[in-house]
């Protein structure tokens, strides 16, 4: 006998999860690990284009290191099958196929203001960090 398993669609992973909750969630990992006690900010302009990607569903955000050893993300694109985006088809004038590069963003900004030059952003959600 072969097991169906249900899976959400990409689109709608994701909830709303109130404040409260919200709070209680980053709280308890910032106190079980005050050493990764950071948070990230991703700005809308990228992320309206990796969205605005023919077949995007979602995205993907990894940890990751910058050039210069510090903590960022990497995210992308995914498609309905959880498949990052990496390459886009294009079709020319002349009904020719190519294929163009999917966005793959990093660039976020610390929440600490954690660069050279880089205002810190206060986040809202917990006052003190």
């Amino acid at each position: 006998m072969q097991t169906q398993t249900h899976q959400r669609p990409i689109a709608q992973i994701g909830e709303h999860v109130g404040i409260e909750l919200g709070t209680k969630l980053v709280k308890d990992y910032f106190d079980a690990y005050p050493e990764q006690a950071y948070g990230h900010v991703i700005g809308r302009a990228i992320m309206d284009k990796i969205l605005a990607q023919p077949g995007c569903e979602g995205v993907v955000i990894y940890p990751a290191l910058n050039e210069n050893g510090k903590k960022t993300l990497v995210y992308a694109g995914i498609d309905a099958k959880g498949k990052a985006i990496v390459k886009i088809p294009i079709v020319n004038t002349d009904g020719v196929i190519h294929f163009e590069d999917g966005i793959i963003a990093d660039r976020a900004i610390p929440s600490g203001g954690d660069e050279e030059g880089v205002d810190p952003v206060e986040p809202e959600i917990i006052p003190e960090w």
